[in-house]
């Protein structure tokens, strides 16, 4: 009896090892992920992400409506005719043109986009700009 106890032992802890073992997954019927060129974000894209996620831009800007800020297609459409940079404005490199009465109000912000690198500040351009007339 004892002997059959420890081979039901053994057998159960066999068969536990083996079940937590690393498995590997069958990818049968399931969409493998693109890795085409389709798939990459363009600029604007990135930029509609940092705007909207980490830039904490939608709390003062709309697309098409002025909110706390200007809408966004008010200052792309400015910063167009002057051919201006939205990136030297926000790392604080020029100074407003769009609404300079609201540069205290949005000077608060300079801290989260002076974070941001050189290419995250360009994508969140490339968004902003996307509004222009």
């Amino acid at each position: 009896m004892r002997n059959t106890i420890y081979i039901v032992l053994a057998l159960a802890s066999f068969v536990i090892a083996a079940c937590n073992g690393k498995k590997e997954e069958q990818d049968f019927g399931k969409k493998q992920p693109e890795t085409s060129a389709s798939t990459a974000q363009t600029p604007a894209q990135k930029g509609q992400e940092i705007f909207e996620g980490k830039g904490t831009c939608t709390t003062c800007h709309k697309p098409n409506e002025k909110v706390v800020g200007p809408s966004l297609q008010n200052i792309a459409t400015i910063y167009k005719q002057k051919g201006l940079s939205v990136a030297a404005f926000i790392n604080e490199e020029s100074k407003p043109v769009v609404d300079p009465a609201l540069y205290e109000t949005m000077k608060a912000n300079f801290a989260i986009t002076k974070m941001m690198t050189p290419e995250e500040r360009l994508n969140l351009e490339a968004y902003i700009m996307s509004f222009a007339k």
